[in-house]
């Protein structure tokens, strides 16, 4: 039985089709006879109770340049649809938290992928500090002092934003690096919450690898490398995908995880493991799909289906 699939995301235009996570799991949903409804977070609404969306019926096709066609909007109570997908991109600020707020009054009734309440609670780069010894040294603060005492004690570290996504606003500074002090002015500028300071770990320039998780379980991953020029290894900023395979130690960590993945309730997960750490747990809208069938032949999004399915 087909199921209504909303699914609140960026606008579908806008996606680069080749490595876009969401758009395989609308394919996926489309092959299995679900119907495909797009909106976008900026349209719900919540009243008398009752949250409602302008959705569109939408139709994915796997074309460059011709991938999607949209109905008219259709002002839709959305405790009318079976399940809807959370995959608007972060940052994770209180515009994403509002909707986390909103779906959570119509789950589990319309299951939401993934579940809104969790996320709302778990930030990803929150999250993972519940395991500080699978983790690098790591500190979140906004007192400067502090970070400065702790580059001190580890040396070169990582500085990046608590709620940023896509590798935006990520620096690496060497211990002697005499930027660190603007770097904090710039910080302080542009944002009011917390930063990361993360010892740096030089086994990035081997890779960052995205292991995805589905009901808690390691189902496929992909090594990220970062371009020569740049201590990031997003995709995003010019890293590059490669296969990999898990090794004991990753295999471990995602033991470690189970857990509290699985009481949660997060179906869909991707961890970032560099070396034998792991440096953070996405929850919000993980990525790597496409990449991992390119390289290993693995159907994620399929996996990903048997799990919603399997809850419905």
């Amino acid at each position: 039985m087909g199921l209504k699939t909303g699914i609140q995301m960026d606008h579908v235009s806008g996606i680069h089709i080749k490595g876009d996570s969401t758009f395989a799991l609308g394919l996926e949903a489309q092959k299995r006879g679900h119907t495909l409804y797009h909106f976008e977070p900026n349209r719900l609404q919540l009243r008398s109770g009752k949250v409602s969306a302008a959705i569109e019926e939408m139709t994915l096709q796997d074309t460059e340049g011709d991938h999607y066609t949209l109905g008219p909007k259709v002002q839709t109570d959305l405790s009318e649809l079976d399940v809807i997908l959370l995959r608007q991109d972060p940052p994770f600020d209180m515009s994403y938290i509002t909707t986390t707020h909103l779906l959570e009054t119509i789950h589990p009734e319309t299951l939401v992928v993934n579940n809104p309440a969790s996320v709302r609670n778990a930030p990803e780069k929150i999250l993972v500090m519940e395991f500080a010894d699978l983790m690098p040294e790591t500190l979140i603060t906004r007192d400067y002092e502090a970070i400065a005492e702790f580059r001190k004690e580890v040396g070169d570290i990582i500085l990046k934003p608590l709620y940023g996504n896509g590798g935006a606003g990520v620096f690496m500074l060497p211990r002697a690096d005499m930027n660190f002090t603007s770097l904090l002015e710039m910080f302080d500028q542009n944002f009011r919450e917390p930063l990361i300071a993360q010892a740096y770990l030089p086994d990035v320039r081997k890779g960052d690898k995205r292991i995805i998780l589905v009901d808690g379980e390691p189902v496929g991953a992909i090594n990220r490398v970062p371009a020569e020029t740049d201590a990031r290894s997003n995709m995003h900023v010019g890293g590059r995908a490669e296969h990999t395979e898990l090794t004991e130690r990753e295999r471990e960590i995602c033991e470690r995880i189970k857990p509290v993945l699985q009481e949660r309730d997060f179906i869909f997960v991707g961890i970032d493991v560099i070396g034998d750490y792991m440096t953070e747990i996405n929850v919000t809208s993980p990525t790597g799909i496409r990449e991992v069938k390119k390289f290993s032949g693995t159907d994620i999004a399929a996996l990903v289906w048997d799990a919603i399915e399997k809850r419905l």
